[in-house]
């Protein structure tokens, strides 16, 4: 009989500090469950959300005290979304490939994971130093970045974001911040500048404000867009960005995914701060999507062995997590 071995946190330190609009962090605590079914275990590991009042703790908490079947559709129903869902749901998928003697990737029906064009992210900071970082990370190879932006002077960083990297796509993330603002005039001064997206300009929850804007490039839901059940409040967004964390876990994540293309939406694939045990997942609904930003696990001080590793600007694939990939 499966059951729920372990749930622990683990701290993991930020490479220097990820900066957003919201704050800054120099770490992350993200939590790992174990299941077992006597035989073979299963690993996962989620992030807590905490804009939305998560914490590692309380997802530790949550999956000691689950009692409902261990079955990945049965969470759907028996378990909120959140991180603590997705740590379990992740763990069953990889306990069951185990068993199965088979990759995830086929479980799932899905194509064998390629190298992944991630995008990097640049912190929020003053011009000069995402200026730098953008230089910095292009000379890694990333060729796609993405830009933390806080609703004041943004021209003038993604202007010296530019300048940092002249040749790289580029995408930003408003995080909520240009709630007040002319979204519609911002988003054309910034396509001046190469910019091919802007996620969550507004607050989540108050997505009518979206309602004639009429903007020169695409707007993603983030903090918008959780599971299927928020596609319908969607209209005015263009693309979605899925990540397991919100979605609470791969089985949900994949059946996001197939609603909102089937619905005319464009598709990111994002992530949380964590280790590559959290990206294995979510690498394989990133297959096919319009943008990824799967560098969760780059932004670390180091990452678990076996671990997501970059190569010639592309995540190549580990061998952590879901029964060989």
């Amino acid at each position: 009989m499966t059951r729920i071995i372990s749930a622990t946190v683990e701290r993991w330190p930020v490479a220097g500090a990820f900066v957003i609009s919201r704050g800054a962090k120099t770490h992350v605590d993200v939590i790992v469950c174990t299941v077992s079914d006597g035989v073979h275990e299963g690993r996962g590991e989620g992030t807590a959300i905490y804009y939305e009042g998560e914490s590692a703790e309380g997802c530790v908490a949550a999956l000691q005290a689950y009692a409902g079947p261990l079955e990945r559709t049965a969470l759907l129903t028996h378990m909120p979304r959140g991180a603590a869902r997705n740590a379990l749901d992740c763990a069953l998928w990889d306990l069951e490939a185990k068993q199965a003697g088979v990759p995830v990737w086929q479980l799932a029906s899905l194509d064998a994971p390629a190298p992944l064009p991630s995008a990097f992210t640049i912190s929020l900071g003053e011009p000069a130093k995402m200026e730098a970082d953008a230089g910095a990370a292009a000379a890694r190879g990333f060729a796609l970045l993405k830009c933390k932006l806080t609703g004041e002077g943004d021209q003038a960083r993604i202007a010296a974001v530019r300048a940092g990297a002249p040749d790289a796509r580029l995408i930003v993330d408003a995080n909520e911040s240009w709630h007040a603002m002319d979204i519609a005039a911002e988003a054309a001064a910034l396509a001046m500048l190469g910019v091919e997206m802007v996620e969550q300009p507004v607050i989540h929850g108050q997505e009518a404000r979206l309602a004639g804007v009429r903007a020169p490039l695409p707007l993603c839901a983030d903090e918008s867009c959780h599971t299927r059940a928020d596609l319908d409040r969607l209209g005015d967004f263009d693309a979605v960005n899925i990540k397991l964390d919100k979605a609470g876990g791969l089985t949900e994540a994949l059946a996001l995914a197939k609603d909102a293309r089937a619905r005319g939406f464009r598709i990111m694939v994002g992530c949380m701060l964590g280790t590559s045990l959290g990206i294995a997942p979510a690498a394989l609904v990133a297959q096919g999507a319009d943008w990824i930003d799967l560098d969760g696990a780059l932004l670390l001080a180091k990452d678990r062995d076996g671990g997501w590793a970059l190569r010639e600007g592309l995540l190549q694939p580990g061998m952590l997590w879901g029964g060989g990939q």
